[in-house]
Protein backbone atom coordinates (compact mmCIF):
# COMPACT_ATOMS: atom_id res chain seq x y z
CA UNK A 1 0.00 0.00 0.00
CA UNK A 2 1.28 3.38 -0.90
CA UNK A 3 0.31 6.16 1.98
CA UNK A 4 0.46 9.90 1.22
CA UNK A 5 -0.22 12.09 4.14
CA UNK A 6 -0.41 15.82 5.04
CA UNK A 7 -1.46 18.11 7.95
CA UNK A 8 -2.17 21.26 9.18
CA UNK A 9 -3.27 23.34 5.57
CA UNK A 10 -5.36 25.96 8.15
CA UNK A 11 -7.66 26.61 5.48
CA UNK A 12 -5.51 26.68 2.32
CA UNK A 13 -7.96 26.60 -0.79
CA UNK A 14 -4.50 25.96 -2.60
CA UNK A 15 -3.15 23.29 -0.42
CA UNK A 16 -6.76 21.56 -0.40
CA UNK A 17 -7.06 21.35 -3.54
CA UNK A 18 -3.16 19.90 -4.06
CA UNK A 19 -3.97 17.36 -1.76
CA UNK A 20 -6.76 16.05 -3.59
CA UNK A 21 -4.74 15.69 -6.78
CA UNK A 22 -1.75 14.02 -4.75
CA UNK A 23 -3.36 10.42 -5.37
CA UNK A 24 -3.24 10.64 -8.94
CA UNK A 25 0.51 12.91 -8.72
CA UNK A 26 2.11 10.21 -6.18
CA UNK A 27 0.14 6.92 -7.32
CA UNK A 28 -1.44 6.45 -3.59
CA UNK A 29 -3.65 4.13 -2.65
CA UNK A 30 -4.92 6.01 0.57
CA UNK A 31 -4.69 9.39 1.28
CA UNK A 32 -5.03 11.18 4.81
CA UNK A 33 -5.21 15.08 5.69
CA UNK A 34 -4.33 15.39 9.36
CA UNK A 35 -6.16 18.01 11.93
CA UNK A 36 -6.70 21.26 11.29
CA UNK A 37 -8.00 21.77 8.16
CA UNK A 38 -9.81 24.95 9.02
CA UNK A 39 -8.58 28.83 8.83
CA UNK A 40 -7.74 30.85 11.41
CA UNK A 41 -9.72 34.57 10.51
CA UNK A 42 -11.98 36.73 8.69
CA UNK A 43 -10.47 39.32 6.16
CA UNK A 44 -13.05 42.17 5.34
CA UNK A 45 -12.96 43.62 2.23
CA UNK A 46 -14.42 47.21 2.35
CA UNK A 47 -16.40 48.48 -0.22
CA UNK A 48 -15.60 52.29 -0.48
CA UNK A 49 -17.47 53.85 -3.10
CA UNK A 50 -19.48 51.57 -6.12
CA UNK A 51 -17.33 49.08 -7.47
CA UNK A 52 -13.97 50.75 -5.39
CA UNK A 53 -12.50 48.61 -2.38
CA UNK A 54 -9.24 48.02 0.16
CA UNK A 55 -8.46 44.95 1.69
CA UNK A 56 -5.74 44.12 4.20
CA UNK A 57 -3.81 40.99 3.80
CA UNK A 58 -0.39 40.17 5.75
CA UNK A 59 -0.38 43.79 7.55
CA UNK A 60 -0.02 45.25 3.85
CA UNK A 61 -3.41 47.53 2.65
CA UNK A 62 -4.38 47.14 -0.60
CA UNK A 63 -6.65 48.90 -2.61
CA UNK A 64 -8.19 48.09 -6.01
CA UNK A 65 -11.66 47.84 -7.82
CA UNK A 66 -13.61 45.78 -10.27
CA UNK A 67 -15.34 42.63 -10.32
CA UNK A 68 -12.08 41.03 -11.89
CA UNK A 69 -9.68 42.70 -8.76
CA UNK A 70 -12.18 41.67 -6.33
CA UNK A 71 -12.42 38.48 -7.32
CA UNK A 72 -8.38 38.30 -7.31
CA UNK A 73 -8.66 39.15 -3.48
CA UNK A 74 -10.92 37.29 -2.77
CA UNK A 75 -8.83 34.08 -4.22
CA UNK A 76 -6.19 35.28 -3.02
CA UNK A 77 -7.52 35.63 1.05
CA UNK A 78 -8.67 31.77 0.74
CA UNK A 79 -5.23 30.69 -0.78
CA UNK A 80 -3.64 31.89 2.50
CA UNK A 81 -5.90 30.26 4.78
CA UNK A 82 -8.28 33.15 5.96
CA UNK A 83 -11.93 34.20 5.30
CA UNK A 84 -12.93 36.96 2.76
CA UNK A 85 -16.11 38.66 3.87
CA UNK A 86 -17.59 42.08 1.89
CA UNK A 87 -18.86 44.34 4.39
CA UNK A 88 -18.56 48.98 4.30
CA UNK A 89 -16.58 50.86 6.51
CA UNK A 90 -20.00 51.48 8.81
CA UNK A 91 -20.35 47.77 9.05
CA UNK A 92 -16.74 47.37 9.93
CA UNK A 93 -16.89 49.53 12.49
CA UNK A 94 -20.00 48.27 13.99
CA UNK A 95 -18.77 45.03 13.98
CA UNK A 96 -15.54 45.54 15.87
CA UNK A 97 -17.67 46.25 19.01
CA UNK A 98 -19.99 42.93 18.13
CA UNK A 99 -17.73 39.90 19.02
CA UNK A 100 -20.99 37.63 18.94
CA UNK A 101 -21.78 38.52 15.57
CA UNK A 102 -17.84 38.41 14.38
CA UNK A 103 -18.12 34.59 15.95
CA UNK A 104 -20.92 33.94 13.63
CA UNK A 105 -19.77 35.51 10.69
CA UNK A 106 -16.51 33.46 10.95
CA UNK A 107 -18.61 30.14 11.27
CA UNK A 108 -20.30 30.82 8.56
CA UNK A 109 -17.46 31.33 6.37
CA UNK A 110 -15.92 28.12 7.95
CA UNK A 111 -18.30 26.27 7.68
CA UNK A 112 -19.08 27.06 3.74
CA UNK A 113 -15.76 27.06 2.95
CA UNK A 114 -15.77 23.29 4.39
CA UNK A 115 -19.14 22.35 2.71
CA UNK A 116 -17.34 23.37 -0.77
CA UNK A 117 -14.52 21.29 -0.10
CA UNK A 118 -16.82 18.28 0.51
CA UNK A 119 -18.36 19.40 -2.80
CA UNK A 120 -15.07 19.62 -4.94
CA UNK A 121 -13.72 16.32 -3.00
CA UNK A 122 -16.75 14.21 -4.09
CA UNK A 123 -17.03 15.42 -7.58
CA UNK A 124 -12.63 15.39 -8.11
CA UNK A 125 -12.35 11.60 -6.82
CA UNK A 126 -15.83 10.17 -8.15
CA UNK A 127 -14.83 7.03 -10.32
CA UNK A 128 -11.58 6.39 -8.32
CA UNK A 129 -10.61 3.91 -6.05
CA UNK A 130 -8.78 5.43 -3.35
CA UNK A 131 -10.01 6.43 -0.13
CA UNK A 132 -9.26 9.43 1.73
CA UNK A 133 -9.49 10.17 5.28
CA UNK A 134 -9.73 13.68 7.76
CA UNK A 135 -9.43 13.83 11.27
CA UNK A 136 -9.47 17.11 12.41
CA UNK A 137 -7.36 18.72 14.71
CA UNK A 138 -7.06 20.47 18.15
CA UNK A 139 -7.94 24.10 16.19
CA UNK A 140 -11.03 22.71 14.08
CA UNK A 141 -14.65 23.26 15.57
CA UNK A 142 -16.96 20.21 15.91
CA UNK A 143 -19.56 21.83 13.91
CA UNK A 144 -17.39 20.79 10.75
CA UNK A 145 -17.73 16.77 11.69
CA UNK A 146 -20.88 16.74 10.66
CA UNK A 147 -20.55 18.65 6.83
CA UNK A 148 -17.58 16.01 6.42
CA UNK A 149 -19.98 12.84 7.67
CA UNK A 150 -21.88 14.38 4.07
CA UNK A 151 -19.38 13.48 1.94
CA UNK A 152 -19.42 10.59 -0.43
CA UNK A 153 -15.61 10.17 -0.56
CA UNK A 154 -14.06 11.65 2.57
CA UNK A 155 -14.00 9.82 5.37
CA UNK A 156 -14.19 11.10 8.83
CA UNK A 157 -11.70 9.35 10.75
CA UNK A 158 -11.89 10.62 14.28
CA UNK A 159 -11.73 7.88 17.26
CA UNK A 160 -11.98 5.28 14.76
CA UNK A 161 -9.85 2.02 14.18
CA UNK A 162 -10.49 1.45 10.36
CA UNK A 163 -9.79 -0.81 8.24
CA UNK A 164 -7.11 -0.20 5.03
CA UNK A 165 -5.49 -2.99 2.64
CA UNK A 166 -4.78 -5.05 5.36
CA UNK A 167 -3.60 -2.68 8.11
CA UNK A 168 -5.42 -0.40 10.46
CA UNK A 169 -5.92 3.30 10.93
CA UNK A 170 -6.26 4.81 14.04
CA UNK A 171 -6.98 8.67 14.26
CA UNK A 172 -7.60 11.46 16.56
CA UNK A 173 -6.98 15.65 16.47
CA UNK A 174 -7.13 15.70 19.80
CA UNK A 175 -3.64 17.07 21.82
CA UNK A 176 -2.76 18.15 24.81
CA UNK A 177 -3.64 21.44 26.63
CA UNK A 178 -1.90 24.49 24.23
CA UNK A 179 -1.40 28.36 25.59
CA UNK A 180 -4.28 28.87 22.92
CA UNK A 181 -7.10 26.84 24.32
CA UNK A 182 -8.15 25.77 21.16
CA UNK A 183 -11.48 23.37 20.59
CA UNK A 184 -10.01 19.91 20.52
CA UNK A 185 -6.86 19.60 23.78
CA UNK A 186 -7.30 17.98 26.74
CA UNK A 187 -4.82 17.17 29.88
CA UNK A 188 -2.50 14.32 29.10
CA UNK A 189 -4.29 11.46 31.55
CA UNK A 190 -7.38 12.34 29.29
CA UNK A 191 -5.64 12.05 25.93
CA UNK A 192 -4.08 8.63 27.16
CA UNK A 193 -7.64 7.25 28.08
CA UNK A 194 -8.51 8.71 24.67
CA UNK A 195 -5.63 6.89 22.62
CA UNK A 196 -5.58 3.83 25.14
CA UNK A 197 -9.53 3.32 23.90
CA UNK A 198 -8.64 2.88 20.12
CA UNK A 199 -5.35 1.13 20.84
CA UNK A 200 -7.64 -1.72 22.99
CA UNK A 201 -10.00 -1.86 19.79
CA UNK A 202 -7.37 -2.78 17.41
CA UNK A 203 -6.96 -6.23 16.51
CA UNK A 204 -4.40 -6.09 14.02
CA UNK A 205 -0.97 -6.77 14.86
CA UNK A 206 1.84 -4.16 15.55
CA UNK A 207 2.93 -4.06 12.40
CA UNK A 208 0.20 -3.65 10.51
CA UNK A 209 -1.06 -0.57 12.75
CA UNK A 210 -0.76 2.66 11.31
CA UNK A 211 -1.35 5.85 14.16
CA UNK A 212 -3.14 8.85 12.57
CA UNK A 213 -2.42 11.14 16.14
CA UNK A 214 -2.29 15.09 15.90
CA UNK A 215 0.06 15.98 18.23
CA UNK A 216 3.43 14.67 18.29
CA UNK A 217 5.17 12.45 20.97
CA UNK A 218 7.06 14.81 23.21
CA UNK A 219 10.97 15.47 23.49
CA UNK A 220 11.40 14.17 19.69
CA UNK A 221 12.96 16.55 16.81
CA UNK A 222 8.93 16.50 16.22
CA UNK A 223 7.78 18.48 18.41
CA UNK A 224 9.56 21.27 19.09
CA UNK A 225 8.02 25.46 18.64
CA UNK A 226 9.78 27.99 19.37
CA UNK A 227 9.89 29.19 23.07
CA UNK A 228 6.96 31.39 23.92
CA UNK A 229 6.87 34.56 26.69
CA UNK A 230 3.77 34.69 28.95
CA UNK A 231 2.00 36.90 26.89
CA UNK A 232 2.65 34.36 23.97
CA UNK A 233 5.36 35.79 22.18
CA UNK A 234 8.11 34.11 20.62
CA UNK A 235 11.31 34.44 22.16
CA UNK A 236 13.97 34.86 20.02
CA UNK A 237 15.44 31.46 18.09
CA UNK A 238 14.69 29.37 21.89
CA UNK A 239 12.72 26.28 21.66
CA UNK A 240 10.88 23.90 23.99
CA UNK A 241 9.58 20.86 23.41
CA UNK A 242 5.34 20.89 23.29
CA UNK A 243 4.50 17.36 22.30
CA UNK A 244 2.56 15.09 24.27
CA UNK A 245 3.59 12.58 26.29
CA UNK A 246 0.86 10.38 26.37
CA UNK A 247 1.16 9.81 22.57
CA UNK A 248 4.64 8.98 22.93
CA UNK A 249 3.41 6.65 25.90
CA UNK A 250 1.03 4.90 23.48
CA UNK A 251 3.71 4.53 20.41
CA UNK A 252 6.75 2.92 22.70
CA UNK A 253 4.39 0.60 24.60
CA UNK A 254 1.91 -0.76 21.12
CA UNK A 255 4.98 -0.13 18.42
CA UNK A 256 3.11 0.38 15.47
CA UNK A 257 5.01 0.25 11.98
CA UNK A 258 4.10 3.89 11.64
CA UNK A 259 2.77 6.96 13.00
CA UNK A 260 1.88 10.92 11.27
CA UNK A 261 1.69 13.76 13.00
CA UNK A 262 1.05 17.68 12.65
CA UNK A 263 0.53 20.43 15.25
CA UNK A 264 4.19 21.57 15.15
CA UNK A 265 4.47 23.58 11.82
CA UNK A 266 8.35 24.16 12.52
CA UNK A 267 9.08 20.61 13.12
CA UNK A 268 9.37 19.00 9.58
CA UNK A 269 11.15 15.28 10.07
CA UNK A 270 11.27 11.82 11.11
CA UNK A 271 12.56 9.94 13.95
CA UNK A 272 12.51 6.18 15.01
CA UNK A 273 10.95 5.40 19.00
CA UNK A 274 11.49 1.64 18.51
CA UNK A 275 10.45 -0.43 15.83
CA UNK A 276 8.24 2.51 14.91
CA UNK A 277 8.74 5.12 12.47
CA UNK A 278 7.12 8.80 13.61
CA UNK A 279 6.88 11.43 10.75
CA UNK A 280 5.91 15.23 10.84
CA UNK A 281 5.58 16.54 7.48
CA UNK A 282 5.65 20.19 8.71
CA UNK A 283 3.54 22.95 6.91
CA UNK A 284 3.78 25.50 4.89
CA UNK A 285 0.22 26.69 4.30
CA UNK A 286 0.55 30.22 4.03
CA UNK A 287 2.97 29.78 1.26
CA UNK A 288 0.44 27.41 -0.47
CA UNK A 289 3.13 24.88 -0.34
CA UNK A 290 1.83 21.39 0.62
CA UNK A 291 4.11 19.39 2.85
CA UNK A 292 3.78 15.68 3.01
CA UNK A 293 5.15 12.06 3.40
CA UNK A 294 4.57 9.29 0.95
CA UNK A 295 5.17 5.88 2.57
CA UNK A 296 5.51 2.55 0.87
CA UNK A 297 4.09 -0.16 2.95
CA UNK A 298 5.33 -3.87 1.60
CA UNK A 299 2.55 -6.11 3.08
CA UNK A 300 4.60 -7.94 5.12
CA UNK A 301 4.98 -5.72 8.28
CA UNK A 302 7.26 -3.15 6.82
CA UNK A 303 8.33 0.11 5.35
CA UNK A 304 9.58 -0.24 2.17
CA UNK A 305 10.38 3.78 1.60
CA UNK A 306 9.48 7.18 2.49
CA UNK A 307 9.89 10.40 1.35
CA UNK A 308 9.29 13.89 2.91
CA UNK A 309 7.74 15.95 0.26
CA UNK A 310 7.06 19.49 -0.92
CA UNK A 311 4.55 21.15 -4.08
Amino acid sequence: MRLYFATDIHGSETCFRKFLKCHEFYEADVLALGGDMTGKALVPIVETAEGRYWTELLETRHEFSGADELARYERMIRERGFYPFSTTEDELHDLGRDQQRLEELFEEAMISTVERWVALADERLAGTSVRVFVCPGNDDEATIDEVLEGSTRLELAEGRVIDADGYQLLSTGWSNVTPWRTYREEDEPQLAQRLEAMVSAATAPPERLVFNFHCPPADTALDEAPKLTEDLMATGHETSHVGSTAVRRVIEESQPLLSLHGHIHESRGAVRLGKTLSVNPGSSYEQGMLQGVVVDLDGRGKIKQYRLTTG
